[in-house]
């Protein structure tokens, strides 16, 4: 098995007895520390590490616990986690170090299977598997057992029956159970223990599977993914003896493989995690929108605002984590209020939140009567420089107008609009970081980070100073001021094709403390 993976704890007869065990979920770009923080924090996970893209982290926390989870797009039982396969220019040789991927550790297959139907309560009870393949000496008795029932009721058939015609037929049909019965011994006396053991897991449950295969760097140049699924799902095939299912599995089998890691999982659940069950219609993604939440250090009572809500995404997240706050969403156009609208009511959140239509350059509100703004800031299509861009200082007063002091600002904010901010620097107390992490370095280094169970806040941390070396993060000691507003850290994440980032910011009333 790989290095830190564990197998869940097994009894005699190697049904698992416990459900601790190792995951990982995958994330976007840049959300690698909000998900480290949050698998601490809400399934006190220990082990925790991850490469780009990727957590990695074992827990024993429960079905509905791990389904909880905001900032992962999904979770994956870990099968096992390679280094990179050799890229030979013998094909057949790279075939057959993909099969050993199935072939090398058949146990640990079925571990992680049997702890799979753990988790969604359908583990095997052992005494059903026994009847599928029973001991062999007791299954050749058993056989000669109905070889004889079948002679005697044949002997009886022909004393009974003076057709012949009938006679006949009935020794045809009995003769053809009992080669079929021998034929049945013979062929399971041949087999090894170990397939005995094998098949018995997989056979009694019908089982159908199919493999997502994800394939980059200079493996990807020899096959494809398509390539790369068919040749794993043959030997899991010959192996278990499953059946291949497309359309309809009864399991699925992710395997990516790059220059770095081969890694290979289970999914937890069919559906992503980032598909909320209480978003209607979906606006900035979800993943994001939770990511922006766990930073703002929302607090019972509070009053929280989005001046931008659009469909009400963020609010949304919040308000399902932190019902016991105030929340209003403020939007320039009526069809985005419109179907915000629709997803509050459908998230049945009425009166959690509440909506009204105004200008983020002009809030119909009182100053100082904000705790939290939660903003994704959307000036043109895509994140692109518009003529627009000339408002974002308007937008910083009255963000500060109406905030109270020592309250925050969680904006998300493209790359253009990043830059477009003024900078500085402070030598003052409490002073922050900006932290951007260097994915393209950083793939194929595994970061651990220490657990602390008795942390409840599920805020993203910064990685340790070694962590930070090995992950080749970027620190800046920089932060940015515009006004009383202090930017305190900053994130960059993807949105798909484009680049953007999350930035808290903090108003301070001391003018010594922004210089």
């Amino acid at each position: 098995m790989a290095d830190g993976e564990q197998r869940a704890p097994q009894n005699e007869g190697g049904c698992c007895v416990g459900l601790s065990a190792r995951y990982f979920c995958t994330a976007g770009r840049g959300m690698e520390p909000f998900l480290q923080r949050e698998v601490q924090a809400r399934l006190g996970a220990q082990q925790v590490e991850y490469v780009s893209g990727k957590v990695f982290f074992t827990t024993s926390a429960e079905l509905h616990m791990l389904k909880k989870l905001k900032s992962a797009e999904r979770l994956f039982l870990l099968l096992n986690k390679y280094p990179p396969l050799c890229i030979s220019r013998n094909k057949g040789r790279v075939i057959h170090d993909i099969q050993k991927l199935v072939n090398k550790n058949t146990s640990s297959w079925l571990d992680i299977v049997t702890l799979w139907r753990s988790l969604h309560g359908q583990e095997m009870k052992q005494e059903h598997l026994c009847q599928e393949y029973p001991d062999p000496k007791k299954r050749k008795l058993e056989e000669e057992k109905n070889v004889r029932n079948k002679k005697q009721k044949r002997k009886l058939i022909s004393e009974t029956v003076s057709d012949e015609s009938q006679i006949e037929s009935q020794q045809r049909c009995d003769t053809s159970e009992v080669h079929k019965v021998l034929s049945q011994g013979r062929s399971f006396l041949e087999n090894t223990p170990g397939l005995i053991h094998e098949k018995s897991v997989e056979s009694s449950s019908g089982f159908n599977f199919r493999v997502s295969c994800r394939c980059s760097g200079a493996l990807a140049k020899s096959f494809t993914a398509q390539e790369m699924g068919r040749i794993i799902g043959i030997a899991l095939m010959k192996s278990f003896g499953w059946k291949a299912n497309l359309r309809n599995p009864d399991i699925e089998i992710f395997v990516h493989l790059n220059d770095m890691y081969t890694v290979i999982g289970i999914p937890v659940f069919r559906l992503p995690l980032a598909s909320r069950e209480y978003i209607q219609t979906t606006g900035l993604r979800s993943t994001i929108a939770w990511a922006m939440t766990s930073i703002a250090e929302i607090k019972a009572g509070a009053f929280v605002l989005d001046p931008t809500c659009g469909l009400g995404t963020i609010l949304l997240e919040a308000a399902t984590e932190w019902p016991n706050v105030h929340y209003l969403g403020t939007d320039i156009s009526e069809s985005q209020l419109q179907g915000a609208y629709s997803n509050i009511k459908a998230a049945g959140l009425m009166d959690k939140i509440e909506l009204l239509k105004a200008s983020v350059t002009a809030l119909p509100l009182p100053s100082e009567c904000i705790d939290v703004v939660l903003a994704d800031i959307p000036f043109g299509q895509k994140f692109k420089i518009t003529k627009d861009m000339k408002l974002l200082p308007d937008v910083f007063q009255e963000l500060e107008r109406v905030l109270c002091a020592g309250g925050t600002v969680v904006l998300l904010l493209s790359r253009e609009l990043f830059k477009c901010l003024p900078s500085g620097s402070a030598n003052g107390p409490g002073s922050e970081n900006h932290i951007s992490v260097d994915t393209d370095d950083a793939q194929d280094a595994m970061v651990p980070i220490e657990s602390d169970a008795k942390e409840k806040d599920i805020s993203p941390r910064t990685v340790s100073s070694s962590a930070q070396d090995v992950g080749k993060e970027h620190i800046s000691s920089k932060r940015t001021a515009v006004g009383t507003l202090v930017l305190v850290e900053s994130f960059e994440v993807s949105l798909g094709k484009t680049d953007a980032f999350i930035c808290k910011y903090k108003k301070v009333t001391d003018i010594s403390a922004r210089r």
